[in-house]
């Protein structure tokens, strides 16, 4: 099969879906490997280490496009890539369709095969192909939490592990799933007060066993305004496999909180879990509702792309594999459900509802 790897055109995304030593393995199977020119430079890998591999570079995106068959990315399709879809191109990226019907209705108009990495489902629920990225999402919601609290961001000026003679900082978690298990590890492991909500019993006692600085508790609403309200940082990590996140968190909990606090929400992807979300860029990250930062960027693990392209490569290159394979890809359950749309038509149970 020709499996084409786009450059990524979301805004500062540096990631490249399909690192060279990936395309090689692809290459000795017997598939023709395409790259566009340049799509890895941002991840560290020179359009050389491709070619010494087998590897064939498109100049542009229209080439790379008419070329490949599987089209093989990370992001979802911007504007410019959906010019160079085609009905019979198999799609397979991060497509989080529930928070953008506009993108689904050209998706559907495109009548192409759309599979979404973060609706690949195993038969135990696990997401293999979503994993990799909430994690990194996850650490670095916590990283930027803690700079943005610095007082040259507009932050309260608090230092989240403190010191002796000092308090603490706390920082709540919404979910304990990858994202929030990680946000959770690194605020208790820099010595923070941790509280994360989850409503499953194994995540609770996951999260307890991290240390005597964690609290795991139920998201009982009247509990939920009393932790935030004294929350320095505030992470969300809901998901809601394929669908739309629910709101966690109401603006007048957002009220109680002190000025100059921050949230951070995980989520946005899939619509955001606080009621006053909207998507940001890297470019332009945060701003303020009621004195609270909050930064909302869709494409966090894109900001240390060699880490990202690396984690998200190995996660997928089995089922680019078995993607590659021919129609027998069908046979196989994770896949079949990580379909969204299909010859004009949605697809994913999650998605039924959309108006599109």
């Amino acid at each position: 099969m020709r499996i084409g790897v786009p450059k990524e055109t979301k805004t500062l995304e540096g990631r490249v879906a399909l690192v060279p030593a990936a395309a090689g393995d692809l290459v000795k199977r017997g598939h023709e490997v395409w790259i566009e020119k340049d799509a890895g430079i941002k991840s560290g890998f020179k359009d050389e280490q491709y070619t010494q591999l087998g590897v064939k570079i498109a100049p542009d995106a229209a080439a790379l496009y008419e070329k490949g068959e599987l089209i093989v990315k990370v992001k979802e399709p911007i504007a410019g890539d959906l010019l160079h879809l085609r009905k019979d191109h198999l799609l397979f990226c991060y497509l989080h369709l529930a928070a953008e019907p506009k993108l689904t209705r050209e998706l559907l108009d495109i009548g192409l095969t759309g599979v979404a990495f973060e609706t690949v489902e195993l038969p135990n629920g696990d997401l293999p192909l979503l994993a990799p990225m909430s994690v990194i999402a996850g650490k670095i919601a916590v990283q930027v939490g803690t700079h943005l609290l610095h007082q040259p961001q507009g932050g309260k000026g608090k230092l989240l592990g403190g010191l002796p003679s000092t308090e603490r900082g706390k920082v709540v978690v919404f979910g304990a799933g990858k994202a929030g298990s990680a946000s959770a590890q690194l605020a208790a492991a820099g010595g923070s007060n941790v509280v994360v909500f989850e409503m499953r019993q194994d995540r609770m006692d996951e999260m307890m066993r991290l240390g005597n600085n964690v609290t795991a508790l139920y998201p009982y609403a009247d509990v939920v305004a009393r932790e935030v309200a004294s929350a320095d940082l505030v992470v969300g990590a809901v998901l809601v496999t394929g669908a739309k996140a629910p709101h966690v968190m109401n603006r007048e909990m957002l009220k109680g909180m002190e000025a100059g606090s921050v949230l951070v929400d995980i989520s946005i992807d899939q619509g955001g879990c606080f009621e006053t979300s909207r998507p940001t860029t890297w470019k332009e990250p945060t701003y303020v509702e009621e004195g609270v930062t909050h930064f909302c960027v869709t494409n966090m693990p894109g900001a240390v792309p060699q880490t990202s392209s690396q984690a998200i490569c190995a996660a997928i290159l089995p089922w680019v594999n078995k993607l590659a394979s021919g129609s027998d890809w069908r046979n196989n359950p994770a896949l079949v459900r990580g379909i969204n749309v299909e010859g004009g038509r949605i697809v994913h149970p999650a998605l039924q509802d959309m108006k599109v």
